[in-house]
């Protein structure tokens, strides 16, 4: 297939993109290169890379040309940005999946839209199915759940070829530093304060970032048009907990920890049931979070200071950490 991955600098699109490629699919990347899209990512591929953003439909029109499908995992994600600043969530992802799926409409290609668990909102025992109504939270996830619905909307009325694939939180190489893994790790292995919202007690099924490139080829591939499909994984871990097993994995010290003001609005639970792409494509995750996932991610960020370092010497960087945890971040600069 000729594919065009919108995003695929990012985090969870490069590691679909190292995939693809590794499987003989010819890709091309669009991707605004903003301060998760990197290209360093996908350094040393045979990919195109593109430089735009998918709510300008400039840009959308000449990434578009001549491919089979498009997948979208261009967005803006993390929800305490969210809290800071709404309107950048609204613009991309909501004004640019639209962008994204006109287009795919005008070149009559099938779509795939990369969506994530928290457009179903918290929930205290069990498992979303994709039947569960849509209650975002956060500016972050009721930017998502627009997006979500958006696409299903081009599929009613329209009769478009549309997929949805939603995930779990997912864990692994290459993720900013701005989320619970990448961050309590850097800030263990240096010496520096773990700042950890509330008690700590929030619940969070975690999914290896290579496991949900798998599952979203699969719904690509086979999913029934007009679908969404949980991508879940398959680990319930409380994050205190993931921060004292980071601690114990980075020789750290459980002193390091301190309890900051909770963020607004946090859900506390969330999880996915995956049966439905299990029982279409035969999708299972495969890397277990207990038997070497959390622990091969912490020491891939202790090997590899030239990715992070300079993600977290910027100004803007800077500027984040100490607005969210309300005190400055400690990573070493030697």
């Amino acid at each position: 297939m000729k594919l065009l991955v919108c995003g695929g600098a990012g985090f969870i699109g490069s590691a679909f993109v190292h995939q693809r490629v590794a499987a003989g699919d010819e890709v091309r990347v669009l991707d605004a290169l903003t301060y998760a899209g990197r290209r360093e990512n996908v350094e040393g591929l045979d990919v195109e890379l593109m430089v735009g953003r998918i709510e300008d439909p400039h840009a959308v029109q000449q990434a578009t040309a001549g491919v089979d499908a498009i997948v979208n995992f261009a967005a803006e994600t993390h929800v305490d940005r969210s809290i800071l600043d709404a309107q950048a969530f609204v613009l991309t992802n909501a004004l640019g999946t639209h962008t994204l799926v006109e287009e795919a409409r005008r070149r009559e290609v099938r779509y795939l839209q990369v969506s994530t668990d928290e457009v179903y909102g918290s929930i205290t025992e069990g498992a979303f199915t994709e039947q569960h109504p849509l209650e975002p939270s956060s500016p972050y996830s009721a930017s998502k759940a627009g997006a979500d619905l958006t696409v299903l909307a081009a599929h009613h009325t329209y009769g478009q070829d549309v997929v949805i694939a939603r995930g779990s939180n997912c864990y692994g190489p290459r993720q900013f530093p701005e989320k619970l893994i990448p961050v309590m790790t850097l800030n263990a292995l240096h010496g520096g304060p773990l700042p950890v919202y509330g008690k700590g007690d929030q619940v969070r099924t975690w999914l290896h970032v290579d496991d949900f490139a798998s599952g979203i080829h699969a719904a690509l591939t086979h999913g029934v048009s007009g679908q969404a499909y949980n991508v879940g994984g398959a680990k319930e871990k409380i994050n205190l907990d993931v921060v004292t097993w980071i601690i114990g994995l980075t020789g750290a010290s459980t002193d390091q920890i301190r309890h900051v003001e909770d963020r607004l609005g946090h859900d506390f639970r969330y999880a996915l049931d995956s049966s439905k792409l299990e029982a279409l494509a035969g999708w299972s995750p495969k890397m277990d979070f207990d038997q070497g996932g959390l622990e091969s991610t912490v020491h891939w960020y202790r090997d590899h200071p030239h990715w992070w370092k300079p993600l977290v010497a910027t100004d803007d960087y800077k500027a984040y950490y100490r607005r969210v945890y309300g005190q400055d971040h400690t990573f070493l600069d030697d």
